[in-house]
């Protein structure tokens, strides 16, 4: 299982389901709202899935990518304009179809231990917005409604990947059933992976990559139980990052995570293997 090659014949998914829910408005450690860190995230997510399935004749539909976000009592496509007609879309319309292009400013080494401004290019993708409720239950059966049908569409592919983000409780009931019920989605390949990310303000120490529910409460449990066991081809990746106690035994999990766990869930998250 998890062991097919993905190629442009034979791609995989990653759906990304983002809280966009007024509590996403508190501001993290970076001075941004936890809904701008996080969409900062995202955006450099797909253009470095971009950059990474970029040969020489132009992108390669290697993975199809969507978005769903959901706060107050909505649940939508998290892309617009070109992109807004429905949840997943190959790689290569994703590239094509950026809101805006922004430039930003970032400290790179100077060559003689100092630090120096550069100027660099930022696509956006997905906006940050923050406002209501947590309508986290409707959001994993609109994300298990796409990937019913993408399972459907690609039977011997390496089935899709589900890196979730929220920050607090669902306000439409237990989402554990439904999560489960997309977790069993599968392709000849095995079952969609499930990810799921819980991010704080509030201090304390992050649980991320666990093997047990031990220091959880009783929302972490959830949390917990509604995430895929760790797949064995990212452990490595995992460890080099720092995470050293990752095993097999582990869950692709973390709860009360601060702005350097959520850049290390986004990218170890969608690493592949067996890219043809």
């Amino acid at each position: 299982m998890y062991s097919a090659e993905i190629s442009r014949t034979s791609p995989s998914a990653f759906l990304f389901v983002i809280d966009q829910s007024g509590s996403m408005d508190e501001r993290m450690e970076t001075e941004q709202t936890k809904a701008q860190f996080v969409a900062d995230v995202l955006n450099k997510t797909l253009y470095q899935l971009v950059i990474r399935c970029t040969r020489s004749e132009g992108v390669r539909n290697y993975f199809d990518v969507g978005v769903i976000g959901y706060g107050g009592d909505t649940v939508r496509s998290g892309f617009a304009g070109a992109l807004s007609g429905s949840i997943l879309h190959p790689l290569s319309d994703i590239e094509a179809n950026p809101l805006r292009i922004e430039e930003r400013t970032k400290r790179v080494p100077d060559g003689a231990g100092g630090l120096v401004d550069q100027k660099t290019k930022f696509p956006v993708w997905f906006e940050a917005t923050s406002a209501g409720g947590t309508p986290m239950s409707a959001a994993m059966r609109k994300a298990a409604e796409a990937l019913v049908e993408w399972c459907d569409a690609h039977p011997d592919s390496y089935p899709p990947t589900i890196i979730h983000v929220t920050d607090g409780q669902s306000t439409d009931g237990d989402p554990t059933g439904i999560a489960d019920a997309l977790r069993q989605l599968s392709t000849n390949d095995g079952q969609c992976l499930l990810f799921n990310l819980h991010i704080s303000t509030g201090g304390g120490q992050p649980v991320v990559f666990p093997a047990s529910d031990a220091g959880l409460d009783d929302y972490g449990r959830l949390l917990l139980n509604m995430s895929s066991p760790f797949p064995a081809h990212l452990i490595t990746p995992a460890k080099d990052k720092g995470y050293v106690s990752v095993s097999s035994e582990s869950r692709f999990f973390g709860y009360k995570a601060g702005y350097e766990a959520i850049v290390d869930f986004f990218d170890i998250g969608t690493r592949a293997s067996n890219l043809r």
